[in-house]
């Protein structure tokens, strides 16, 4: 139970440490771009002045250090163009298509966006040439490199994450498992002197009528317990009257409730049998039963109601009540959760880990109006 409170704590150090880390990586990359970008516009310029020699040289200029510098660069993609945006020359450029000049073109718009461009001007006539250069593969790959680390940061926290809930889900199932055990055995030993005690009435006072009914709620205990003892355990489904099943349940509801409630069932009269565990999926009928009956205040109608679709056999649960806003819907479901001034909590978190987990169906709240009413639906594959 400790490592279940340590849970949340947790997560939040590990989304807290993503963000510094993210924060941190983009703060760096940034950096390192914009140096690296500066010193790629400082080279750009020496070679966009060893070009203007190139172009301004006469006979007598030694040309050595000028093809020198323009040789150097090998990594930098650069168009030279004229006034006339005729195209130059161009290094370090990869043309995508068989007509160079529609390649080269397209590339200079792109640099052009940038506003990576450098104009040369070669003499006092008005001549230009414009240096169109954009960023080099490292410079191209360093832009990326932080989104790259920042995915695989938001994997590592998401990983992380599904560990830990994972971890808790384990904690509350060991939980679930050993307060149902202890809870099975430690009412076994008194159901069953209750059962010999009842034995003993009946043999010295067989006449009484009192003591039928005491035998009923001895075997309402016993069932409890034997519910009880399957949480945990791979319960054994097997081919149950749904019909049998849904009557007893609105029977046993009916005698321990007001009469100001209502109860009905509509289940068609050629319902095939239905795989069930009968002891655990009563417990979840008589569960919704209940809420209910809670819900109306001992007022209302209360109607169980089984649908057949080509997939699903589909069991509505349909009560006058309180209604339940669209905010709790999935709310309702969580352990713990509760509106009665007495309660666990524990009902319906145990309705759905009995029809999810034990049956492989679903359970959820299928409609609800504040004031009118609410419906939930379980569905179990055919």
């Amino acid at each position: 139970m400790r490592f279940i409170k340590e849970i949340h704590p947790i997560k939040f150090w590990l989304v807290l440490a993503a963000m510094v880390i993210a924060v941190a990586s983009l703060y760096v990359s940034h950096s390192l771009i914009s140096d690296l970008s500066a010193e790629e516009r400082l080279r750009m310029e020496v070679w966009a002045e060893a070009m203007k020699n190139l172009q301004t040289a006469d006979g007598n200029t030694d040309l050595t250090m000028v093809l020198k510098v323009l040789n150097a660069n090998h990594t930098i993609p650069v168009i030279v163009v004229d006034q006339n945006e005729d195209v130059q020359t161009y290094r370090n450029i990869e043309l995508s298509s068989a007509d160079t000049i529609v390649s080269l073109k397209e590339k200079l718009s792109d640099f052009n966006r940038e506003s990576n461009c450098i104009r040369i001007d070669l003499n006092g006539g008005g001549d230009y040439l414009n240096v169109y250069y954009g960023p080099s593969l490292m410079l191209t790959r360093l832009a990326v490199y932080p989104y790259v680390q920042l995915t695989v940061v938001l994997i590592f926290v998401l990983i992380a994450i599904f560990a830990l809930l994972s971890s808790k889900k384990a904690e509350q199932n060991k939980v679930w498992v050993g307060l149902s055990k202890e809870t099975a055995h430690q009412l076994g030993t008194p159901i069953s002197s209750l059962m010999a005690w009842m034995e003993l009435l009946k043999t010295q006072y067989p006449q009484d009528d009192l003591i039928p009914a005491m035998a009923e709620d001895v075997e309402r205990l016993q069932m409890i317990a034997n519910r009880f003892s399957k949480i945990g355990s791979i319960p054994e489904l097997e081919d149950a009257d749904l019909k049998a099943l849904l009557e007893r349940v609105t029977d046993y509801i009916a005698h321990r409730t007001s009469d100001k409630v209502k109860i009905s069932t509509h289940v068609p009269d050629s319902l095939p049998p239905v795989r069930l565990n009968v002891a655990l999926f009563e417990w979840v009928i008589e569960n919704l039963c209940k809420n209910a009956v809670d819900a109306m205040g001992g007022v209302g109608v209360l109607v169980i109601s089984v649908q057949e679709t080509s997939r699903y056999w589909c069991i509505d649960v349909a009560d006058t009540g309180k209604g339940i806003d669209k905010r709790y819907f999935e709310t309702v479901f969580a352990p713990g959760y509760t509106t009665k001034k007495r309660g666990w909590g524990l009902g319906l978190s145990l309705a759905r880990r009995i029809v999810v987990e034990y049956h492989s169906g679903s359970i959820f709240v299928k409609q609800s109006e504040i004031n009118k009413g609410t419906i939930f639906r379980i569905e179990l594959k055919k």
